[in-house]
């Protein structure tokens, strides 16, 4: 064996025969592989419609080999926070070689295919060996999922079959119970159809749209204020109140605008505007499943007192104040990067 251990990291949504090439390729030259799952403690999206646990339970079923060899481990991501990521990845494998009984002075590597510039990653850790595999032909993650969320269409048929052909059998299995018995797949059916409609009705602009919106953190007495949303997308997750900006108002006042709008808060604009701690811009280019969507974020203190009594209101079907540490802990239930964003204010990010 070339190594005692090599890395592979990825979100495997799904962990298709591209990705099972580069395991095997992997167990042919280390002892051990060790699986990083990336976007771990995100909601389910159309974009990553699976938990950790079930993409762990893909892998083990696609790959004949004895467990101990693989260590499946969860990675969560840093939108906003390259180093925060770096050091989380070298974090992990290093306490998955630690439980794994091995040594600190262990060869290892880190294996992936170098395709074009979602894999920049790969050179971002030079104390490992790179084994950069060949790229096997399969249809990408996002194509799967693709034809996964049309199955049930009169002409679903052949992106099922599509989908048999390019995963491996356990993994159809799994994806093929998914559609048909987990309520969680209608809900993606819908919110799918959603952000397809949504696209189309831009398909036709003279250039790519870039949407402005707000978001409102508002700190009050160890709570901040969230939203849970009324429809898609996002529908039922927990947000940060907010919106898109009016053509007519400057970015405080749509905050400020969208904030009274969905949660009913009684505290006066001038208090509000006075109570203004920070302001940033969440900008990641695929922070948003609608397109490019850039936010503006106040984030608004109030050290103490008594929680002003709120509501749901417009987009947001309730309103209520989270304690800061609970709210920190609800990356499964957060809508797009709004935990990130908690994080940057908060001082955890």
């Amino acid at each position: 064996m070339d190594f005692e251990y090599l890395v592979f990291i990825g979100r495997f949504e799904p962990f298709h025969n591209g990705h099972a090439a580069v395991a095997r390729t992997a167990l042919s030259k280390a002892k051990k592989l060790i699986f990083l799952i990336g976007s771990a403690e995100t909601p389910r999206t159309i974009k990553n419609p699976w938990t950790v646990a079930e993409r762990a339970v893909m892998i083990q079923s696609a790959l004949d080999v004895d467990a101990d060899r693989l260590l499946i481990r969860p990675l969560r991501d840093h939108l906003y926070n390259e180093a925060l990521w770096i050091a989380n990845v070298q974090r992990t494998v290093a306490e998955a070689v630690r439980a794994d009984g091995g040594s600190s002075e262990a060869r290892i590597g880190l294996i992936g295919q170098d395709k074009d510039a979602s894999s920049y990653y790969l050179r971002e850790f030079p104390q490992w060996d790179l084994v950069d595999v060949r790229h096997t032909e399969t249809l990408s993650a996002t194509e799967l999922r693709k034809y996964l969320f049309e199955a049930n269409q009169i002409d679903g048929h052949g992106g099922r079959m599509l989908i048999r052909a390019n995963v491996p059998g356990p993994v159809f299995e799994m994806l093929e119970a998914f559609r048909k018995n987990s309520p969680t797949f209608t809900q993606l059916v819908a919110e799918y159809q959603f952000i397809k409609q949504y696209r189309a009705a831009w398909a036709d602009a003279p250039y790519a749209p870039t949407f402005v919106t707000t978001d409102a953190v508002v700190v009050h007495s160890g709570h901040v204020l969230l939203v849970r949303r009324r429809a898609e997308p996002g529908k039922g997750l927990w947000a940060l109140p907010g919106g898109f900006v009016g053509q007519g108002e400057s970015l405080l006042d749509g905050c400020l605008r969208e904030l009274r709008e969905e949660t009913r808060l009684k505290i006066p604009v001038p208090v509000l505007k006075g109570s203004i701690k920070g302001t940033n811009v969440f900008d990641h280019p695929e922070r948003s499943q609608r397109g490019r969507t850039i936010t503006h974020a106040f984030h608004f203190d109030f050290p103490a007192g008594e929680l002003p009594e709120v509501r749901g209101g417009d987009d947001a079907e309730k309103a209520r104040w989270v304690p800061v540490s609970e709210a920190l802990d609800m990356g499964p239930h957060l809508y797009e990067d709004h935990l990130h964003i908690l994080e940057f204010f908060l001082g955890r990010g």
